[in-house]
């Protein structure tokens, strides 16, 4: 019987003991018999024979450093509400209630409360990546979309209703950059595809002012601001952004989870920009003054826990990388659209008589001209 009393007990150790206590009635009690014939200890027989079947509680009778019970009630809570892990949830209540919880405490909570993890897989179990995140650099990657601020299902109604009365912006634009988590956001009162080539080609231009290099590719859904499914959309859009060297990549419909990165940002907006700071907006220049410090607060000061940031926040990971991009680059305004439409007019004009494709240049003879940039072929200046 070598090893069968250790394989009883994975399945019940109930009945691991209840075949102890048989064993050792059928040799009238002798201890030592039946730990030779159970390969086991005599402390093991003497324990089944006097103790009770199941297992016992290893839980030490005074915990003095365990976690007070109503904070551990919120760590659950929030755990269960949101589905962060501890690195974020750590995070997110020391914003939320200026709590400070060691991830490590937060990790032990959730382990033994079982509060579990949403994933979500793909119909083989394995874990696929968007992007290769540890190579990418900064500002080459982007996801863009829109938000409807007045959908009637993420704010309270009081919040809505503050929005109409005081007729603030209803839509809001995002453009993140997927290596550094950087986002570029705009407002407006109309959902225009002339507005969405107008964002989207400032926020470039805003990009190769600040010397970001290279071919850029904006992943956008096929809603109406975009080029909502059209192929023939799609190739004018690239043939008119071919001069800022950017391509646009519509995704395939019903593939939401493409857009994964800049579709979470909506939420975190709703959570810690509009429910608190929309009804403090009484007219269109406070709301847009807001709106600049909560872009400056999520790419300067709020850190991110997604894949390969790390608990930093994108400023942090941006000078990490040791990127040649200026760092002025997170100067960038909020944008009301509408009224940046009306005083600057259309965009396309101004994309066709570009011609060239512009690249940052040291030749000696633009120093001496910076408010103009020069029309080239890529290369070194030979001047």
């Amino acid at each position: 019987m070598k090893g069968l009393y250790h394989e009883t007990r994975k399945l019940s150790p109930a009945a691991a003991r209840q075949l102890v206590r048989k064993i050792l009635e059928n040799n009238n009690g002798n201890v030592s018999k039946t730990a030779r014939i159970m390969n086991i200890a005599r402390e093991t027989v003497r324990r089944a024979r006097e103790g009770p079947l199941e297992d016992q509680s290893r839980r030490p009778h005074r915990s003095p450093r365990k976690i007070e019970t109503s904070l551990e009630d919120l760590i659950v809570r929030e755990g269960r509400r949101t589905g962060f892990r501890y690195k974020r949830l750590s995070s997110y209540l020391q914003m939320k209630y200026s709590l400070f919880l060691p991830p490590s405490t937060v990790k032990a909570v959730l382990k033994r409360n079982e509060v579990p993890r949403k994933k979500r897989r793909s119909s083989s179990g394995e874990v696929r990546h968007l992007y290769d995140y540890e190579h990418l650099a900064p500002f080459r990657e982007f996801q863009l979309d829109t938000k409807h601020i007045l959908d009637k299902r993420a704010l309270p109604l009081d919040v809505y209703e503050h929005i109409k009365r005081y007729r603030l912006p209803c839509f809001e634009w995002n453009m993140m950059d997927v290596c550094t988590r950087t986002r570029f956001t705009a407002y407006s009162y109309h959902l225009e595809c002339t507005l969405g080539l107008w964002f989207l080609t400032f926020v470039l231009l805003w990009l190769r002012a600040h010397n970001v290099r290279g071919d850029i590719r904006v992943r956008l859904d096929n809603g109406s601001e975009f080029c909502q499914g059209s192929k023939r959309k799609e190739r004018e859009w690239n043939e008119l952004l071919k001069p800022l060297a950017a391509t646009i990549c519509p995704i395939p419909p019903g593939a939401k989870h493409l857009q994964a990165l800049v579709e979470n940002s909506h939420r975190v907006d709703d959570e810690c920009f509009f429910i608190i700071h929309a009804e403090r907006s009484r007219n269109v220049l406070e709301f847009l003054e807001k709106a600049t410090r909560w872009q400056d607060t999520w790419n300067t000061a709020r850190a991110h826990f997604g894949i390969a940031m790390k608990g930093q926040t994108p400023y942090e990971k941006f000078k990490s990388m040791n990127s040649l991009v200026n760092h002025h680059i997170y100067q960038f305004p909020a944008l009301l659209l509408d009224y940046a439409f009306k005083k600057l007019g259309p965009v396309i004009p101004f994309l066709q008589a570009l011609g060239g494709r512009y690249v940052y240049d040291t030749c000696q003879l633009m120093r001496m001209f910076p408010g103009h940039a020069r029309r080239r072929r890529p290369g070194k200046c030979s001047g």
